[in-house]
């Protein structure tokens, strides 16, 4: 009896430490990809502890800005892949899938995208040639390393019209089905996604069920739908979110949740969406937690990120991938959106790169 009493106390001993070693990876990667968002300062490796937690919590990543147009292609005709390349060596040593954020978005656009020498607007022959090399040249260097892209970003507007960006006004809606059809032509295998944000406005779930269902009639490659799912503590509407899953599930494709974050701070007046061109002036009314967060703030927190962890639960038959926008608190864009300065408390990681208590509650959630 003594000798199996050992056993068994030894037995707990080895089992307890790999448990509590556990992450989001090992629980939610059976049903979906586990992604974050990285900075150029993370990807190049010079965050040890960030790397460690990417290690331990997810098994796929995504690059915050270096695979954007204005990175890639600063100057017409000539690519800076350096920063890229380098997130790509990166998640091949650290066992990675790749994401690539995004080949078309009329923000963060390069700035020579739109306009002639003379600094007028370009005509629409010409806009399309540049998409059509920028979307052919940076899908096939990175063709068998990334496994799927981000093609159109934003194209939509909440009240389910097309947004009058310059691609838009210059082209037509039609430089959606280009930027899909390019992609497709320039690496056969990758997977291919539109992305956008306040997916749960019905006005932007029917439209961009529509655009899925076009796509589809026009025998172009569509594989799921991103929603950005920059949340709140009162937005979005949860039925409505759900709704929007089942909408675009039933098109045919994947939902994903591309861009995932809390902000948890007070909005300002007429704010709204995720547009980063909204800008606010600091008041500060709007950082009350700047010295630290209450632990009722806290509770609450936790609490809005298991409704929506649930929410991913109920539909992971539908779901590919859940991906953070950011890896702690400390490095999170909504520090500095939509106003500049304010501490904010968004991700499932603190400042001290230690996970947040709802963390060890998603993984049970999702180990059931």
């Amino acid at each position: 009896m003594e000798k199996l009493l050992t056993s068994i106390l030894l037995l707990l001993m080895t089992v307890g430490p790999a448990c509590a070693q556990q992450g989001l990876k090992d629980a939610l990667g059976k049903y979906f990809l586990v992604g974050v968002a990285l900075n150029t300062y993370q990807s190049d490796g010079k965050d040890p502890r960030a790397t460690q937690i990417v290690r331990q919590h997810f098994n796929s990543i995504v690059a915050e800005n270096c695979f954007k147009g204005e990175a890639l292609q600063p100057e017409e005709g000539k690519f800076d892949f350096s920063s890229a390349d380098r997130l790509i060596d990166y998640a091949r040593s650290n066992h990675l899938t790749v994401i690539g954020h995004c080949l078309v978005w009329h923000s963060q656009a390069p700035r020579w995208m739109f306009t002639d020498r003379n600094g007028q607007p370009v005509g629409r022959k010409v806009l399309i040639s540049r998409l059509r090399r920028h979307v052919r040249t940076v899908v096939t260097h990175f063709k068998g390393k990334v496994h799927g892209w981000d093609v159109v970003n934003e194209a939509i507007e909440d009240d389910g019209s097309f947004r009058k960006s310059p691609y838009y006004n210059i082209i037509g809606p039609e430089f959606i089905d280009i930027a899909f059809e390019e992609a497709h032509k320039a690496d056969p295998k990758v997977e291919l996604y539109y992305n956008d944000y306040s997916m749960s406005m019905p006005g932007k779930r029917a439209a961009v069920c529509r655009l899925v269902r076009h796509l589809k009639a026009k025998g172009l490659r569509i594989d799921a739908v991103g929603f950005q799912s920059h949340n709140g503590l009162n937005y979005p509407d949860l039925h409505e979110y759900e709704t929007s899953m089942d909408s675009v599930a039933a098109t045919g494709v994947k939902v994903m949740v591309t861009e995932l974050d809390m902000n948890i701070l007070p909005n300002p007046w007429n704010f709204g969406g995720a547009g980063i061109e909204q800008n606010y002036q600091y008041d500060k009314v709007m950082n009350p937690y700047a010295d630290g967060l209450p632990d009722s703030v806290s509770t609450r927190v936790n609490s809005r990120w298991m409704d929506f962890f649930r929410i991913y639960y109920r539909h992971r038959a539908q779901i590919s991938r859940v991906t953070l926008w950011g890896l702690t608190d400390g490095s999170s864009w909504l520090n500095d959106w939509p106003i500049k300065g304010r501490t904010n408390y968004g991700l499932l990681f603190d400042r001290n790169y230690q996970p947040k208590p709802c963390v060890a509650d998603i993984i049970r959630l999702f180990s059931k």
